[in-house]
This record gives C-alpha cells, sequence and structure tokens, in this order.
C-alpha cells in the first residue's frame, strides 16, 4: 500500500476500489437510517419533528404508489437539516444523487422553493417561487413529491409507517449507487 497518492499502483487502486464497493454495500444505508434518526431532534417550529415528518412524506408517498426510490427520496428530502436548515434541499440532493434519478435529484435540491407555494409571501419572498422550473423535465415530480407527500406532512395524529419499516428500502437504494460519486 502506498503512503502518497503519487506512488499508486494499479494494483493499488484495485484494492481500494473493491474496499469502497463493500464499504458502500454495508455503510451508506447505515449511516442514512442513524441519520434519520438524528432528525427527531430537530422541531424547528413545526407541531412535529423531522424525523415524524419525513415518515409521515414517506409514508404518503408509499400509501400513494411511489416507487422505492421515490418513497426513500421522499424519507430523506429533509436530512440535510442535520447540517444546515436554509441549504437543507442541496445537501439532501447531493446525499442522495448517487443514487436515484436526475428527476429526483432536481426534485430534492429545489423542493423549499416549491413549499414556497404555500408560506413565502407570509416572509416577503415570491409564492410563485416553482415557476421558474416549470420547463424543466422533473417539474411534474416536484410538484407530487411537494403537493402530495411533503406539504400535508405536519399533523401529529397522522399514523406514519415506522423508520424500520423503510429500511430495505434504504438498504436498496443507497446500496447501489447509478453514477460514479
Amino acid at each position: 500500500m502506498f503512503t502518497t497518492m503519487l506512488e499508486g499502483t494499479a494494483e493499488d487502486w484495485g484494492h481500494i476500489a473493491r474496499e469502497h464497493g463493500r464499504h458502500q454495500v454495508s455503510a451508506a444505508p447505515q449511516q442514512i437510517m442513524e441519520s434519520l434518526r438524528r432528525l427527531e431532534a430537530i422541531e424547528v417550529g413545526f407541531g412535529a419533528n423531522q424525523l415524524a415528518h419525513s415518515l409521515m412524506t414517506a409514508t404518503l408517498a408509499r400509501q400513494d404508489g411511489a416507487t422505492t426510490e421515490e418513497v426513500v427520496a421522499a424519507l430523506c428530502h429533509d436530512i440535510g437539516k442535520l447540517m444546515s436548515i436554509p441549504n437543507h434541499g442541496a445537501i439532501a440532493a447531493e446525499i442522495l444523487k448517487p443514487y436515484v434519478s436526475d428527476d429526483l435529484y432536481h426534485t430534492i435540491k429545489w423542493h423549499q422553493d416549491f413549499q414556497g407555494k404555500y408560506y413565502y409571501e407570509y416572509l416577503g419572498k415570491s409564492g410563485d417561487a416553482r415557476d421558474r422550473f416549470r420547463d424543466e423535465p422533473w417539474f411534474a415530480t416536484a410538484e407530487k413529491l411537494v403537493d402530495r407527500w411533503d406539504a400535508p406532512a405536519f399533523d401529529p395524529g397522522f399514523k406514519a409507517d415506522s423508520l424500520e419499516s423503510f429500511e430495505a428500502d434504504v438498504i436498496e437504494v443507497f446500496s447501489k449507487p447509478k453514477r460514479a460519486m
């Protein structure tokens, strides 16, 4: 094994690539599940903490017949709030990027502007922020995620599926990158 990348051989890099692959299959889904659990501590003024909200969003997606990839994106759409609330969409999108379609990547990245329809005007911003994306191929996906699954998911009385019920979906999506990271 080398001590500087300047000395790496094809054999070294082959070994490293295999180890990365093994790590990806086991560690990434586990890290996502642990991160989702940490969302429980984030309330930020809503009637439900961010884990409960994420579970509601994913449950609504599941009940609506969403694909596994869509359900996992719905579950993880606010995971970026662990790092930065103002930038949470972009952070979550980058976490999901290697594993989901381009449409879902853009949907998660810009979902807050789609939510803006419901509250931006109260904060002195334009409530039609989503309209700038109207010609994007992912617009309908973003509307579906926000309007049907995300926006209604703040009811503390809603019976959401458990985090554990999503574990197989998280493992399926986060074990198989669709593109290089």
